[in-house]
């Protein structure tokens, strides 16, 4: 097998694929930590169900936006490069959900474990990853 086969075999670009996007998450998960106002994986230990929920949606929305982006290109570079395009946006979706609400604050609904604002919070990161990706082209 020559090394331009090598690096093209199915089972190679889906480890590729799958090694980006889970380090592609990872700073997803940094950056959403820094953008909440509480500590997101000390709030799911204590059992904190609307951090889970909220947090669950965030992860699956990310991990959308990047099939879509794998889906609609050849080169690791513009998949990255779309993936990351498409979770700033979800980012943006977060902040404008927070400021959509001014009778109450969401990050501190969350952190009281308002599985209302949880559950909300979870339904528009994974239905917004679903336009997102949709508009990735």
């Amino acid at each position: 097998m020559t090394e331009t086969g090598f690096w093209t075999h199915p089972l190679v670009e889906s480890a590729g694929y799958f090694s980006v996007v889970v380090l592609c998450l990872i700073v997803a998960m940094v950056i959403f930590e820094m953008v909440t106002k509480y500590n997101n994986w000390e709030q799911i230990k204590k059992g904190n169900l609307a951090v889970a929920m909220a947090t669950g949606g965030k992860i699956f929305g990310v991990t959308n936006i990047f099939r879509f982006s794998i889906e609609q290109h050849n080169s690791l570079f513009e998949m990255v490069a779309w993936g990351l395009y498409g979770f700033t946006l979800l980012i943006f979706a977060y902040i404008l959900f927070e400021f959509l609400t001014p009778k109450f604050k969401v990050d501190d609904e969350i952190e009281q474990d308002n599985r209302s604002v949880g559950f909300i919070s979870l339904t528009i990161s994974v239905g917004l990853s679903f336009v997102i990706g949709a508009s990735i082209q």
